[in-house]
């Protein structure tokens, strides 16, 4: 691996709409960090009123995700793309940490983690508190169910399990369908 690859991390939608090209696309996996739906959305998939809540990477654990290269003469304009999709509010801090690919091989990659100190930052929530949230919550991009539940599929289609958030899908269907 040439120490001058530039990689990006996706955890969520940039997994499967990463919205750039790309010279080529693993699973890895990055410690130290974990998928949450810990950010509180006031458009998208809520409201001032009732916010729903989207993913972020927050302190804990680890992620499975996707690791993109891009090519050298790519890099600015990608970086140009990714700080205008995901630091609209400054919810999430760009920072370059080590990911492993699947194969072992270690790298460092672009990821955006949650700014803790953010006041759209809902901190660590109780898988009933996400999928009360969840369940109630509708924004401009449409109801937060179908956010979650198109994370979740998408996530099963790329092999990817994470079972918080699968928890929070069940209670989120429960909750809704009255089951």
């Amino acid at each position: 691996m040439d120490r001058n690859d530039f990689w990006v991390f996706g955890y969520g939608s940039l997994m499967w709409n990463p919205g750039f090209e790309v010279e080529e696309s693993r699973p890895a996996r990055l410690h130290g960090f974990r998928r949450a739906l810990c950010v509180r959305s006031w458009v998208h998939r809520g409201t001032p009123d009732q916010p729903g809540l989207v993913l972020g990477l927050d302190r804990g654990g680890s992620c499975w995700g996707m690791a993109f290269r891009v090519a050298p003469e790519r890099r600015n304009a990608v970086l140009d793309y990714l700080r205008e999709r995901e630091l609209v509010t400054h919810v999430y801090k760009e920072r370059t940490l080590p990911v492993t690919l699947l194969d072992g091989v270690r790298a460092p990659a672009l990821a955006y983690v949650i700014d803790r100190a953010h006041h759209q930052y809902a901190g660590a929530l109780s898988v009933e508190e996400a999928a009360v949230t969840v369940s109630t919550a509708r924004g401009k991009s449409g109801p937060n169910t179908e956010y979650v539940a198109n994370t979740l599929a998408h996530l099963r289609e790329m092999g990817i399990r994470d079972h918080w958030l699968e928890e929070v899908g069940r209670t989120v269907e429960r909750l809704t369908c009255g089951g």
